[in-house]
């Protein structure tokens, strides 16, 4: 249902007594987003759009949001509902930037292996996001770090990697 949205941040609590109420914005540059006209809230699985009539950011990655036609009562009830974006509205990255999203299905390139498969999906863990990599029906992973990325060809659908020592014949050998 949200494959056509990201996942803007959430409503964290009420601020006040008019039903605004404070958001958490999960952006690097959250003040790109200072003209925002309007949010999709998850509202039982559906991305539902709430007009904004007033944001003002509070400090880092918190704002305070004042919905339109929204009172107090209605505002409790939204508080911990998660926030949606278009893709869209995502800013376009360049060089060996990427969004996760955008690289499920390319072909990764090992400098020393060559062509290791395509990439099935992007696996968050706490200390670090991986390519999981389908090698004729091995699963490799691969650390998502500067180092390691030499090169994003969007044109081509391809990431060129230098793969840390030993790493791929772990997956390999098995």
């Amino acid at each position: 249902m949200f494959d056509e949205y990201f996942y803007f941040g959430v409503i964290t609590k009420i601020f006040g007594y008019k039903g605004d109420v404070d958001i958490y914005i999960d952006s690097d540059e959250p003040y790109k987003y200072k003209n925002l006209e309007l949010v999709y809230i998850d509202i039982d699985g559906k991305p539902i759009p709430f007009f904004i009539d007033k944001l003002e950011f509070k400090n880092n990655n918190h704002a305070i949001v004042h919905f339109q036609d929204i009172s107090l009562e209605d505002a409790e009830r939204l508080v911990k509902h998660d926030l949606y974006l278009p893709l869209t509205m995502l800013p376009k990255l360049e060089g060996n930037k990427f969004y996760y999203h955008e690289v499920k299905g390319y072909t990764v390139i090992d400098e020393t292996r060559g062509e290791l498969g395509t990439i099935t999906d992007i696996l968050e863990y706490p200390s670090q996001a991986v390519f999981q990599i389908d090698y004729n029906g091995i699963e490799i992973l691969i650390p998502i770090v500067d180092p390691v990325i030499v090169e994003v060809n969007r044109t081509q659908r391809q990431i060129r990697i230098k793969a840390p020592d030993g790493l791929i014949d772990l997956y390999l050998q098995q």
